[in-house]
């Protein structure tokens, strides 16, 4: 087995192996790969290795613990996004009775979270500012993050985009103008909206101080998110996204009114 491992041109080094601690007739050989945990590489060192060492040998460690995880994950990701947005789209259409700003608001909540993500490559993996927050960096993401964050972001983009746009439709209800609906949403929504992320933000960022490496990944990925969409999405881009198509963001088809519920925000 040990000659199988020293053959494998992904294998730096292999360490003698060491009985088990429990009695057990199983044997620990520890394997060096020369490629980062992170890098494309192991993945295919990994298969090669389960491939040709015999049945019985088990090949785990922390790296490939989180390739295992992120391949089983990776096959579930998209049903996890699509169900995800389709849900958001969905609550927003039968909310609003708007098919393209319930569209719109749902696709711009993926820019704050791709953001977020580039941060967490950029700090968590690639090491970036790892010495200002006081971490080693592991050279990878685990493979839970990118899920995990993606539902958590929605979720609070939701939040904002439903305050925001519920304030819209009122006021395109009462005067018809897609302009007013805008500004009015500003006007009563924003303060709002800026005050909830602020304190979201300063608890996020506060986990991000913490001594661990999960919250601390938690806290940065999190708060840089509801930064993003809530002061740049949400109080920026979305009310542009507003003004630009004008009455079109509020039209309905007659075949999709018929079956939505008549959700008025609007009172008299």
């Amino acid at each position: 087995m040990r000659r199988t491992l020293a053959a494998d041109p992904g294998i730096a080094a292999v360490m003698p192996g060491a009985p088990s601690a429990d009695g057990s007739a199983l044997t620990l050989i520890q394997a060096v790969p020369k490629d980062d945990p992170s890098a494309p590489a192991l993945a295919g060192t990994v298969e090669r290795l389960r491939a040709h060492l015999p049945d019985t040998a088990l090949v785990g460690g922390a790296a490939v613990e989180n390739l295992d995880l992120k391949s089983l994950l990776d096959q579930k990701t998209p049903l996890v996004l699509g169900t995800v947005l389709g849900l958001g789209f969905l609550l927003l259409l039968f909310a609003l009775r708007a098919p393209l700003i319930a569209a719109l608001g749902t696709l711009t909540s993926l820019l704050s979270t791709a953001a977020a993500f580039g941060v967490a490559r950029l700090v968590f993996q690639d090491g970036h500012g790892s010495g200002l927050l006081g971490f080693t960096p592991q050279g990878f993401l685990d493979g839970w993050a990118p899920v995990f964050f993606f539902a958590m972001i929605f979720a609070i983009a939701m939040d904002y985009t439903v305050f925001l746009l519920a304030s819209a439709k009122e006021h395109y209800e009462r005067s018809g103008d897609p302009r007013e609906a805008a500004v009015g949403a500003l006007a009563h929504s924003g303060r709002v909206i800026f005050a909830a992320a602020g304190v979201m933000v300063a608890v996020f960022l506060t986990f991000a101080l913490s001594g661990p490496l999960p919250p601390k990944e938690m806290g940065l990925v999190l708060g840089v998110a509801v930064l993003l969409d809530a002061f740049l999405v949400r109080l920026v881009l979305l009310p542009v996204l507003l003004r630009l198509t004008g009455h079109a963001a509020w039209a309905c088809p007659r075949r999709l009114a018929r079956i939505l519920p008549d959700v008025r925000f609007a009172h008299d």
